[in-house]
C-alpha cells in the first residue's frame, strides 16, 4: 500500500513536470510565432521591392532614353540579346555588364546593387 501510495505521487509529480515543459513549449511557440507574423510586412516590402538584374538594366536603359538597338550597337551585340538580358533569360557577360554600366554612366557594382 504505501509502495502504491509513492508510485501515484511519483506519477502526479512526472505528470505536473510534464505540464509545465509542455506549457512552457506553447508559451515560446506562440512567442516565436507573434515575432514571425509582426515582420510578415517588412518581409513583403523587401520582396516588393526586390528586384532581378534585366528590371535593373531596363529601368536604366529607358531613364537614359536609349533603345534595345542602340545599347546593342553600342556593345557589339545583337538586340535580341540585349532582350533576354533585360528579359531574365540570360545574363550579360561580365565584360557586357561593365559596358553597360559605363554606358548608363554608372560604376558597374552599383548595377549588382540594385539587383536583389
Amino acid at each position: 500500500m504505501f509502495i502504491a501510495t509513492l508510485w501515484g505521487i511519483f506519477n502526479l509529480a512526472a505528470l505536473v513536470g510534464i505540464t509545465a515543459v509542455l506549457g512552457y513549449l506553447v508559451y515560446l511557440l506562440i512567442r516565436a510565432l507573434r515575432k514571425y507574423l509582426a515582420t510578415a510586412p517588412v518581409r513583403q516590402e523587401k520582396a516588393r521591392q526586390a528586384r532581378t538584374l534585366g528590371e535593373v538594366l531596363r529601368q536604366h536603359r529607358t531613364d537614359c532614353r536609349m533603345t534595345q538597338e542602340f545599347v546593342a550597337e553600342s556593345l557589339g551585340v545583337s538586340r535580341q540579346a540585349v532582350s533576354k538580358w533585360e528579359s531574365g533569360k540570360s545574363d550579360p557577360s561580365t565584360t557586357n555588364l561593365m559596358a553597360l554600366a559605363r554606358l548608363y554612366g554608372l560604376p558597374p557594382e552599383e548595377l549588382l546593387r540594385e539587383a536583389e
